[in-house]
């Protein structure tokens, strides 16, 4: 495990913007904050999926590139890099009630949610959209972090609510079984339920930002 983290770190120095590679990276462990230019996993709580994409459109809805849950630990498809939509800046944690975007680390594309309808549950259906150049509020999602914290850290449950439709990221048992098969659907729900719970689990995050 610690050669595979060893390794995603020299390809997030290689390839990621250069204020992105400015500081060194470090294995995320328990405990430790998730800060912006974190590159993650998120795991659904209840089924212990992970959050995914691949350059794989859905056949119906919106037809963008599709988002599902992952049974795997180890796929690369499975890591999304933390943004802000704000000035904030590489290694500054991110506060409850933040508004972030996660991006796809391998096709980079923005996690993304509209109105359109999910493929299995008819819920809103969770995309990836635009590039590196392309982003719009429909990537917007408030972080809340349940329980006392203050700031996002990889022991803490967490819900993404998305900005424009108010639907929280959401997974559970519904599975593809043609083109995804074995992944389970992602969608967006508009109530707070047990399953719309993540935390942070497997990646590479930044150091907290000392300078000010």
């Amino acid at each position: 495990m610690a050669i595979s983290f060893f390794a995603l770190a020299i390809f997030l120095f290689l390839t990621l913007d250069s204020d992105y590679a400015a500081s060194p990276v470090s294995a995320a462990s328990e405990g430790v904050q998730i800060t912006y230019g974190s590159t993650i996993k998120l795991m659904h709580e209840k089924t212990k999926f992970r959050l995914h994409s691949h350059d794989v459109p859905y056949g119906s809805g919106s037809g963008q590139q599709s988002v599902t849950g992952f049974p795997g630990v180890e796929d690369a498809n499975s890591y999304w890099i933390v943004r802000s939509t704000d000035s904030s800046k590489q290694g500054d944690p991110i506060k409850s009630g933040s508004i972030i975007r996660l991006q796809h680390m391998k096709t980079r594309r923005w996690l993304h949610s509209h109105l359109h309808a999910s493929p299995i549950s008819g819920n809103m259906e969770v995309s990836c959209f635009g590039d590196d150049n392309e982003s719009d509020t429909g990537d917007y999602w408030k972080l809340e972090i349940e329980g006392s914290g203050k700031t996002w850290r990889q022991d803490q449950r967490i819900r993404l609510q998305h900005v424009d439709t108010a639907g929280y990221l959401h997974s559970h048992d519904k599975k593809y079984t043609r083109i995804a098969g074995g992944q389970q659907e992602v969608c967006g729900m508009r109530e707070k339920r047990p399953d719309n719970v993540w935390l942070a689990a497997e990646g590479v995050y930044f150091p907290v930002n000392e300078s000010k």
